[in-house]
């Protein structure tokens, strides 16, 4: 997958966003990231770009002090910027602020397209490359730019179907471990969830087992033939929950973004499907 050129166009359909609504009024609300607005979300992304574009450029291998200001090369005009610390800020979005963002993201799509994605850095990840950034600051850029395109009241576009098969991948092998550690998530007990996409092929099984997950992919499995897998798939009994849907909606819904009833279907326990979010905490 070509991550630098998904990264450019989710990039610059969330400038556009943020620039659209640095209009004179106040920052619209992010609906999908509650106590922010527009301004704190144009903050939070611009700011994770700069910090990589540092570690990657001056191949850092250990985490920066982010108490450093200089990592996040502000202006000496910010004054009417949100604060680092908290939201959410009111007034309008201002527009120096969103010329700060489009620097930084060019700077940061300049050093992904550079620099050998191999090259060892920093992450929080036992993968400590380049290219874990490339591939997470893609998937961060389209989750983001749905949530501001979210918050300006039109229907958010869905994320690319590519892009959005690799970061359900993604989150079952990055982004669930490391939430489970982070928030020192309960044991799984055996529960299994499978996850299929409707608008193509794939299929997601997971199985929480103690510290463990156990992820399955492919566009069938045991338990489903292929002229099930033709026909889009049947229920695996062995399943507790089956959640069914397009591939952009899977990975918001693994987001946090929409709810299982957005979905195309689910079938199964609601008691499982409820300790879901429990075994994988938000962060």
């Amino acid at each position: 997958m070509d991550y630098s050129a998904h990264f450019h166009r989710e990039i610059l359909a969330f400038e556009q966003t943020a620039r659209g609504a640095a209009d004179g009024t106040d920052a619209p609300l992010i609906p999908s990231c509650p106590g922010w607005t527009m301004s704190d979300l144009v903050l939070h992304l611009g700011g994770v770009h700069r910090l990589l574009a540092r570690v990657i450029q001056d191949r850092l291998t250990e985490q920066p002090d982010l108490t450093d200001i200089t990592l996040f090369d502000l202006p000496e005009d910010h004054a009417d910027w949100p604060r680092p610390t908290g939201g959410p800020h009111h007034g309008p979005v201002p527009v120096g602020l969103v010329d700060w963002f489009a620097e930084g993201a060019a700077r940061l799509e300049a050093l992904f397209r550079s620099v050998d994605p191999r090259v060892p850095v920093w992450t929080w990840s036992a993968e400590r490359t380049a290219g874990f950034w490339l591939r997470m600051q893609t998937i961060e850029a389209a989750l983001h730019r749905w949530d501001a395109e979210l918050a300006t009241g039109r229907r958010a576009r869905p994320v690319e179907p590519e892009l959005a098969v690799d970061a359900v991948t993604q989150t079952f092998e990055v982004m669930a471990p490391a939430r489970r550690t982070w928030r020192e998530a309960p044991a799984g007990a055996g529960e299994r969830f499978r996850f299929r996409r409707t608008d193509g092929p794939g299929l997601w099984t997971v199985r929480f087992d103690g510290d463990a997950i156990h992820l399955t992919t492919g566009a069938t499995e045991e338990g489903a033939t292929a002229e099930d897998a033709a026909d889009g798939g049947t229920a695996d009994p062995a399943c507790d929950v089956e959640l069914a849907g397009t591939a952009s909606d899977l990975m918001l819904y693994l987001w946090q973004r929409i709810p299982a009833e957005r979905l195309d279907e689910v079938t199964g326990d609601r008691a499982v499907l409820d300790r879901y979010f429990t075994l994988v905490p938000p962060v």
